[in-house]
């Protein structure tokens, strides 16, 4: 539920000092998230001649940017994100370009580019996390977070949609390699500007920026069960997002409709994510953000079920992108709620686990629905789909309790067996709801 208010506009949100260039420095290092995987499947496929040694090598390179996302979020926690982020981002960006020289020269062992690949996915620095967390530290203002969070996420849509594309034109005047050290000056030169920027070194509200210990026993279990709903949902919309990119193409593949509209039905998908992450952003929610988090899914979930009904290529389009309207609104949201439950020390981490949660569910979701495809009709594998984030939807919400929450945090709904009663102020500039925005 929504109520109509004046609220801070997006250029609000640029408006605030050393944003515009700290986001956008982020944006170009991440941007190359978005041109490595296509550029360097090119060259591994190029160089050893087989898809077989280029799909493990790949599978090698995400699988330990993916699963160690949380340790490196960890360090930049710990030690700050100019000491943590550029070793990182230089190390990542050196790896790079001797994958791309190892790639150029025919014949390299496979053993070489897959452990250099696996090197390299392990030094991808977190960048989204950590702008993310930048934005949580500074903006104490709920409703100006929301929009930040929605922009961000947005963004991050058009740079895995733009950087393929991107590769695309390089590899058109360039052997596929060229890609791969562009990815690596995007990241290095995009992550140097972001940790030399005023805003990263700001202190937050709490005083602090890193986490100076472990954390004890029930603070870390009361951690754990309030990033449950948002991880879960995270790696349900992976799930059903990347299942969505496999059984359109089975659907074309069905219908003689070619490739053509795959892209069609692909861009559907993103520009509904688009649009329904900036609406999100807009709206003055009165719900809290985790009661807000099972609609989205719930929603996302229902719209892909209708999706297998489509008879033609008119009302998949359509249905696809009214799925794509909660792709961005659930994962910002759930980003927002893994903020609102970080304790101090551990913001960078929490968002990681979000990231780690859509990339994981991405990629078992392709392999689960390959195998489905095969032996189901693709309504039902449409409905499978859709059922795997209505499920994530009847995860319940936990907050972590105690006297470690930050009191600039608190959602402006308390629960009442918890938190003493509040009255609510009517003004509109005093109202801290915690509310709001990626692969």
């Amino acid at each position: 539920m929504s109520t109509p208010s004046s609220r801070p506009s997006y250029a609000a949100v640029l408006r605030v000092p050393h944003a515009r260039r700290t986001f956008a420095a982020a944006l170009v290092g991440r941007l190359s998230y978005g041109t490595v995987s296509l550029a360097l499947m090119l060259s591994l496929t190029r160089s050893s001649g087989s898809y077989a040694v280029a799909g493990l090598v790949m599978a090698l390179f995400g699988a330990t940017s993916v699963f160690l996302s949380p340790y490196r979020a960890s360090l930049v926690d710990r030690h700050g994100p100019r000491r943590a982020l550029l070793p990182m981002a230089l190390l990542y960006a050196a790896l790079l370009c001797v994958l791309a020289e190892a790639c150029r020269r025919p014949g390299t062992p496979e053993a070489v580019l897959a452990v250099t690949a696996a090197l390299a996915g392990a030094c991808t620095p977190p960048l989204g996390p950590t702008m993310r967390a930048v934005w949580a530290r500074l903006l104490p203002d709920r409703a100006l977070l929301q929009r930040a969070y929605s922009l961000d996420g947005v963004a991050e849509e058009l740079l895995f949609v733009s950087g393929p594309l991107l590769v695309g034109a390089l590899v058109a005047v360039a052997p596929p390699v060229a890609g791969v050290v562009l990815s690596a000056v995007l990241v290095a030169a995009g992550t140097l500007a972001f940790v030399t920027s005023p805003m990263t070194a700001a202190p937050g509200p709490d005083g602090r920026q890193k986490n100076d210990g472990p954390a004890p026993k029930g603070r870390a279990e009361g951690q754990v069960r309030a990033l449950l709903q948002p991880v879960v949902v995270a790696a349900a919309v992976g799930v059903s997002v990347s299942a969505v990119d496999l059984l359109v193409v089975a659907y074309a593949g069905e219908r003689d409709l070619g490739d053509g509209a795959v892209a069609w039905v692909l861009a559907a998908l993103s520009a509904g994510s688009a649009v329904g992450g900036l609406v999100n952003g807009a709206v003055a929610w009165s719900s809290p953000t985790r009661a807000r988090l099972p609609f989205f899914a719930a929603g996302l979930g229902l719209c892909l079920v209708a999706a297998g009904l489509a008879p033609g290529l008119g009302t998949l389009v359509p249905a696809v992108m009214c799925a794509g309207l909660f792709v961005a609104p659930a994962l910002t949201t759930a980003y927002l709620i893994a903020d609102e439950g970080a304790a101090p020390g551990f913001r960078v981490r929490a968002g990681a686990w979000c990231n780690t949660a859509v990339n994981a569910g991405g990629s078992a979701g392709a392999a689960a629905v390959g195998l489905l495809v095969e032996r189901l009709p693709l309504p039902v594998c449409f409905a499978v789909s859709g059922a795997v984030a209505a499920a994530a939807a009847l995860v319940p919400g936990h907050r972590r309790g105690g006297p470690a929450r930050r009191a600039g945090l608190i959602s402006r709904r308390r629960s009442r067996a918890s938190r003493p009663s509040r009255q609510r102020l009517p003004s509109r500039a005093s109202r801290r709801s915690r509310v709001s925005g990626r692969p």
